[in-house]
């Protein structure tokens, strides 16, 4: 894809400005364009594979998500193609919205879109398409969403539906079932976990968030806006330390392909002034973000989305994710609200997070220890408390980062008997340096895991209850990557293999691990001390800093910082 030159300058570091983000949005406009059907109301894009709800929702999705970019572009010759589209899809070529359907989740994009581009698009159209587009919407009001983001929808097309006065009182109470509704979910500090039980991902940012705030935003109401947008500022401060310093977001949790639709709260926060973030800093996480993946195969020769990370990728795809699902990548365009004039587009970008200074922070809502370095701009996400209710390699692994992700061998895991269960992710806290949990693992065996971090450097703890005796051991740890040093040493209960045997009881299994993309770091085992006074305490010293000490009384995890000896 090519970009043009900035309207404001070169900045040092990535170099987008608002031109760059207009001509990705044209361009992934056009490169769709070709494959609607005739009449403008779905598009097929190519490709072998369906979603499981089948290719007329598959199409609807393909108008939907790209509905949603065009609003963002407000450009009027494309929004005609789109009421052109609209007036058809609402005249019986659209499936209906039915209780827990794909087509509930594409008129939240329908109706956000018509929210956003009323003067432009709502109000132009024929009082016989209005009526039909309201009546498809209606369904949305009352069918079951299913219990997580999907709450929201309702919420979205209520919204619309109450600022052009279609049936307000049925409008209103979707809107307020589905905000009462996410309130079970909120966890403070600014996270949502994504439905019941511990569900910590993007989600949080592209759906919890976006959602509930555009609405309040665009209502003009402020209290709800004081409430959702102080709950975004909050988490922004947690969330732009979730990419590297290439740009990358945290390869973590589900719908990977949408990809940079993690800008979305960045752009929202700006948006709507509710964001500790500067202008600067703010474009060049969002920047880097859309740079990051245009710059590593996103876009197939045609310049369609492929469903993947990088390039095609089927490891990250789910049942829903048919042809057009990488389109909800839309969001990522929310910027293009902001007028050419707003600060975020002309001041200078500045460096994100892990590109200032080395950084470990603590998550306590999800009981997560993020840990980034400044030297190579690698952040890594220690996970001791997000789980989904299914098995997901893209959940229960103990670490993630913006450069790696989880592969067939089980990165990240610790194997009992050749078996690297992880389920029932109990949090045992998060603090200055360190984590901890509890999982179940092969045979219901308990392991209590503790890691401990100091620049790149991580200390992996591993205590292990329920095995019968000298059941094998085998921990791993980061995949490796070109460019990048994976190392992975034993320091207590383990051979140079990683591998180790329980014991009559607890057992405890300690290794010393980096992922690094210093070309010639300090040899790992210079770094730290590691010493075990039986099973139920760990002394940890760092080199030219002060030291950890670990303690498993009665099943928990105590850390204490102690002075450098």
């Amino acid at each position: 894809m090519e970009l043009p030159a900035g309207d404001h300058g070169p900045s040092p570091l990535t170099g987008y400005t608002r031109a760059h983000w207009e001509a990705a949005a044209d361009a992934l406009l056009a490169a769709v364009e070709p494959y609607a059907t005739p009449d403008r109301a779905l598009y097929h894009l190519p490709g072998d594979r369906r979603s499981w709800s089948g290719h007329l929702s598959d199409g609807l999705e393909g108008y939907a998500r790209t509905l949603l970019l065009a609003a963002f572009r407000r450009d009027e010759t494309v929004l005609q193609r789109y009421a052109d589209g609209l007036a058809a899809g609402v005249s019986g070529a659209w499936p209906r919205v039915e209780d827990r359907s794909q087509p509930l989740v594409e008129a939240a994009s329908v109706a956000l879109a018509l929210r956003l581009t009323r003067p432009l698009l709502w109000d132009r159209l024929d009082d016989g398409v209005r009526q039909r587009a309201a009546a498809w919407l209606t369904d949305a009001l009352t069918a079951e969403p299913w219990p997580c983001n999907w709450e929201l929808f309702p919420v979205t097309v209520g919204g619309f539906l109450a600022e052009v006065g279609h049936e307000p009182a049925a409008a209103h109470r979707a809107v307020d079932r589905g905000l009462a509704r996410i309130e079970e979910w909120y966890t403070g500090d600014g996270w949502y976990t994504d439905g019941d039980g511990r569900k910590y991902d993007y989600y949080n940012g592209w759906a919890m968030h976006l959602y509930p705030v555009l609405h309040a935003w665009l209502a003009d109401d402020e209290k709800l806006l004081d409430l959702y947008g102080g709950r975004l500022e909050r988490h922004l401060a947690d969330y732009a330390r979730l990419f590297g310093g290439d740009g990358a977001p945290m390869h973590q949790g589900r719908s990977l392909t949408y990809r940079f639709a993690t800008t979305a709260p960045l752009w929202l926060g700006a948006l709507t002034g509710r964001t500790p973030l500067s202008p600067g800093e703010t474009r060049r996480l969002a920047s880097g973000a859309l740079k990051y993946f245009l710059d590593r195969g996103a876009l197939d020769e045609r310049g369609l989305l492929t469903l993947g990370w990088h390039g095609p990728d089927p490891a990250v795809l789910q049942g829903y994710s048919g042809p057009a699902s990488p389109y909800w990548a839309s969001k990522g365009f929310l910027g293009l609200l902001l007028p050419a004039e707003h600060e975020v587009w002309t001041a200078a970008e500045e460096p994100g997070p892990a590109e200032r200074a080395d950084a470990v922070t603590p998550v306590v809502p999800a009981n997560w220890l993020l840990q980034s370095t400044s030297s190579d701009g690698v952040v890594r996400l220690h996970n001791h408390g997000s789980e989904d209710v299914r098995w997901d390699p893209y959940y229960t692994r103990l670490g993630y980062s913006t450069v790696t992700w989880p592969v067939p061998s089980y990165d990240n895991s610790v194997f009992l008997d050749g078996d690297p269960t992880r389920t029932d992710i109990e949090p045992l806290g998060v603090g200055e340096g360190w984590a901890a949990s509890r999982h179940t693992a092969a045979a219901g065996a308990r392991v209590t895991s503790a890691v401990l971090v100091r620049g790149a450097v991580e200390v992996r703890a591993f205590l292990v209850t329920g095995a019968r005796p000298r059941t094998p051991v085998r921990v791993t740890g980061w995949a490796a990557r070109d460019g990048l040093r994976a190392e992975l040493l034993p320091a207590v209960g383990l051979d140079s293999a990683l591998t180790g045997a329980t014991g009559e009881g607890a057992t405890l299994f300690v290794a010393l691990s980096r992922l690094t993309g210093e070309p010639q770091p300090v040899a790992l085992g210079e770094t730290v001390t590691v010493c075990a006074e039986g099973d139920r305490e760990l002394t940890v010293a760092w080199a030219g800093g002060p030291g950890l000490r670990v303690r498993w009384p009665g099943g928990a995890v105590a850390v204490e910082h102690i002075a450098p000896a």
